[in-house]
């Protein structure tokens, strides 16, 4: 009797397996359920500033882009914009691109596809990747590192390194990073596609 329940108490102390280890949630590196809640509500709202963006820009609903003048009108999303660029060392290409089909017609897929992305909550390292590479292009396209505009007037630039340019690409990181889109979002069922599996990048 006592030999059994010796061995009983030796097993209920076995040291955990390294796999077992390995996968047991470390005191600090899970995030709690308020938190996880926190960043899907990012994620959507930031999806919904992308996603205005664009339909904004088809539609011309008269915010940032004049009644009858959306994309859907015959109008350019990127014309107005990087035809005015007066700052920086890209300004002759941004002048060359402005307007151009394929310009608008980029400009426009990344809104959408960012948008889209986030608010469902899928494809977040792509998503953030390729935001992160249209926020850097729109900072250069501002150049907030400018004190003057070519035409010598001052850039009102308010910091030269973060603006939210760099604000939006952090975040966007990060929501990848904390796999955001399994709160409120199908970021779960769409890690379980069998490609997806398969290729982690498209987490």
């Amino acid at each position: 009797m006592a030999v059994h329940q010796e061995s009983r108490l030796t097993s209920s102390m076995q040291v955990p397996t390294v796999e077992a280890a390995e996968t047991a949630p470390r005191h600090g590196a899970v995030m709690t359920p308020t938190a996880a809640r926190a960043a899907a509500v990012v994620r959507i709202t930031t999806g919904f500033v992308f996603l205005w963006a664009f339909l904004d820009k088809t539609f011309g609903w008269h915010y940032a882009t004049g009644s009858g003048k959306g994309w859907a009108d015959g109008g350019s999303p990127t014309k107005g914009f990087l035809s005015g660029v007066a700052a920086g060392p890209l300004q002759s290409f941004f002048h060359d691109i402005a307007g151009k089909g394929w310009t608008d017609t980029l400009f426009m897929l990344g809104l959408l596809g960012i948008g889209l992305a986030l608010v469902s909550g899928i494809a977040l390292r792509i998503t953030a990747a390729a935001g992160a590479v249209l926020m850097a292009m729109m900072w250069a396209a501002e150049w907030p590192l400018a004190q003057h505009l070519s035409s010598g007037a001052p850039s009102f630039s308010s910091n030269p390194l973060v603006d939210y340019h760099v604000l939006y690409a952090v975040v966007m990181i990060l929501l990848a990073a904390v796999y955001a889109g399994n709160t409120w979002g199908l970021g779960r069922i769409w890690a379980q596609i069998p490609f997806v599996r398969r290729n982690r990048w498209l987490l």
